[in-house]
């Protein structure tokens, strides 16, 4: 999820439940099973759930709130889909919590205006050349509804590429399209999620290494000029390499719930931890030592969100000193 630099008042309940109360401060709702795009390398969308009721959505922020989570991030499979999704941000946002939101933006320009309670927006735009092969649709759509709508929105708004074997010549030219039109960008390595294909990988994992390295050396180098982007040089520096260097703390800032209420560990292991029709409070001192379990197996991810926010709960002073996004 996106977040712009805390307050005072935000950072300090974002310690207080982190560090004091050992509670996350955001949860990440897997809003819907639907989707109108049916990328390959996806899992979520080919066996969708029973979506929660916008009820017990309700009462889960509810929960939430009384927990002390302050920020609601909607996401997965694609939000824009869900028709009440005005009535779920307005609720959220009455209960004092940051919202956010990300979109695949096939649906943005049309539901703007439903987003009056939304403060980040994050879209995936994954290339530029190669955007229409690994999306199938054309950028040239998706740019005119960023165009149309990030003047609109109360914060800046980010576009986040994953970098595949697809797109490495794009980067560059996407740092520079960011700039150009006045958003944010953010970059992640493509996870290989268990379950897809291996031919899909084989065609979109990161198999030319020194191509890569080189790549995400010219995104620090823009970075370190002024680009607009939001990745720490830490981070960076870690997925040019793909060697993990953080000690993951997942579980101590995100609460992950999928679309039919299930509480997860994370989303790379997927292991249920509880149902929040049973209590957030309940399942989460229940499954404390699952959690830490899980954690301390874990060969790592490099999802921007998790490995930035661990960093961070560590106090890397690099990442604190400029850091933006959540």
């Amino acid at each position: 999820m996106t977040m712009s630099k805390f307050s005072p008042t935000i950072a300090a309940r974002a310690v207080w439940q982190m560090r004091v109360r050992k509670r996350p401060f955001v949860l990440s709702h897997a809003i819907n099973s639907r989707c109108n795009m049916s990328c390959k390398f996806c899992e979520y969308w080919k066996d969708p759930g029973q979506e929660m009721s916008l009820d017990s959505i309700f009462k889960m922020l509810e929960d939430a709130r009384s927990f002390g989570i302050g920020v609601y991030n909607a996401w997965t499979v694609e939000p824009l889909l869900r028709d009440d999704l005005p009535q779920i941000l307005k609720f959220a946002k009455d209960l004092g919590m940051i919202t956010s939101l990300i979109t695949n933006g096939k649906l943005l320009e049309k539901r703007i205006d439903d987003l009056k309670d939304l403060d980040y927006l994050s879209v995936s735009v994954d290339g530029t050349k190669s955007y229409k092969e690994i999306r199938g649709v054309d950028l040239d759509v998706l740019l005119n509804s960023i165009m149309n709508v990030k003047d609109k929105l109360k914060n800046p708004l980010l576009m986040n590429c994953v970098i595949s074997g697809k797109n490495l010549d794009d980067i560059e030219e996407l740092v520079q399209l960011a700039q150009d039109i006045g958003v944010k960008i953010s970059f992640e390595p493509m996870y290989e999620f268990k379950g897809i294909d291996d031919d899909v990988w084989a065609s979109m994992g990161i198999r030319e290494m020194d191509k890569y390295r080189r790549t995400i050396d010219r995104v620090i180098e823009m970075k370190k000029q002024g680009y607009p982007i939001i990745n720490s040089i830490s981070y960076l520096s870690m997925i040019r390499d793909l060697k993990k260097r953080f000690n993951c703390h997942v579980n101590n800032f995100i609460l992950d719930v999928t679309v039919d209420g299930s509480i997860e560990n994370c989303r790379v292991h997927r292991e249920p931890l509880g149902n929040i029709n049973e209590g957030i409070a309940t399942v989460w001192k229940r499954s404390r030592s699952q959690q830490d379990e899980v954690t301390k197996n874990c060969e790592g991810c490099f999802f921007f969100g998790y490995v930035e926010n661990s960093m961070m709960y560590d106090m890397n002073l690099e990442v604190m000193r400029h850091y933006e996004w959540m």
